[in-house]
């Protein structure tokens, strides 16, 4: 495993989980590309997390974000993990559920709507 992706959580087997740094095609989901640079970029995700009262900051560092998002019904946590790439506009990004074995997608979707939000703010490119 590269060393830029050694904080990073692996996806297990079960299809909860998805993840930029994934080799397996059910898991795969494309990282987040900066218009500026990465660091803008996490920064930005860190704010969109911050308004969003089902996530809770866990850990944020130079690169690094990791969140907990909370369902709105049975108020399961989810882990999300973003990551900037060395020398690279690319913010890896990671979410998966702790429990179960079905996400019914979830997982996915949040991230895609979070990837929606900072395109449409010009903050990423894709």
């Amino acid at each position: 495993m590269n060393d830029q992706f050694k904080r990073m959580q692996p996806c297990p087997s079960s299809p909860n989980c998805v993840s930029s740094i994934s080799d397996s095609g059910s898991h795969f989901i494309e990282p987040l590309v900066a218009v500026e640079d990465s660091q803008a970029l996490i920064a930005a995700v860190k704010m969109n997390l911050e308004e969003d009262a089902s996530f809770s900051i866990i850990e944020s560092e130079p690169g690094y974000l990791r969140a907990e998002a909370r369902t709105r019904l049975l108020g399961f946590v989810d882990d999300v993990e973003f990551q900037t790439r060395q020398d690279s506009s690319v913010v890896d990004m990671r979410s998966g559920s702790r429990v179960g074995y079905s996400d019914l997608g979830k997982n996915r979707r949040r991230l895609e709507a979070l990837r929606k939000s900072l395109v449409k703010a010009e903050l990423a490119s894709r």
